[in-house]
C-alpha cells in the first residue's frame, strides 16, 4: 500500500476532520481559560495582595528600569524575567489540566457503565446454540 493511498484512507475515515475539530475547539478553550485567568481570577488575587498586577511582575536583568510592563521593557530593549506572566500561564495550565481530567474521568465512567451493561446483556442472553436447540425441541414437540 502506497503512502498516498494510506493517507487517503486515513483522511476518508474522518480522523483528520475529528482532529481538526479538536484543535479548533482546544484553541477556543485556551482563549477562554486565558481570559478567565487574566480577567477574572488574577485581579481579585492581586487586590488581596495589596493591588499587585501579576502581569507586570518582573525582574529586570539588563536595562534601565523600572518599567511599567514587560512590553514596555521589551520595547526599551531590556532583558527581563516575567514572573507574573509565568504565574498567569501556570494557573491557565492548571485550569486546562483540571478540565481535561474531569472530561476524561466522565468518559471513563461512561465507558465502564457501557461495558458493564454490555456484559450484563451478554450474560442474560443464552448462547445461540441453546436457542436453536430449544427451537428444534419445540418443533419436534409439536409433531
Amino acid at each position: 500500500m502506497s503512502i498516498m493511498s494510506e493517507f487517503r484512507e486515513f483522511a476518508v475515515k474522518g480522523n483528520v476532520v475529528d482532529m481538526a475539530v479538536g484543535i479548533v475547539i482546544g484553541g477556543a478553550f485556551g482563549t477562554i481559560v486565558k481570559s478567565l485567568v487574566d480577567d477574572i481570577i488574577m485581579p481579585p488575587i492581586g487586590l488581596l495582595l495589596g493591588g499587585v498586577d501579576f502581569s507586570s511582575i518582573m525582574t529586570v536583568l539588563k536595562g534601565d528600569g523600572p518599567y511599567a510592563s514587560p512590553q514596555a521593557a521589551a520595547e526599551a530593549g531590556a532583558v527581563t524575567i516575567n514572573w507574573g506572566l509565568f504565574i498567569n500561564s501556570l494557573i491557565s495550565f492548571l485550569i486546562v489540566a483540571w478540565a481535561l481530567f474531569m472530561v476524561i474521568k466522565a468518559i471513563n465512567r461512561l465507558k465502564t457503565q457501557f461495558e458493564e451493561k454490555k456484559e450484563e446483556e451478554e450474560a442474560a442472553a443464552p448462547p445461540r446454540q441453546e436457542v436453536l436447540l430449544e427451537e428444534i425441541r419445540d418443533l419436534l414437540a409439536k409433531k
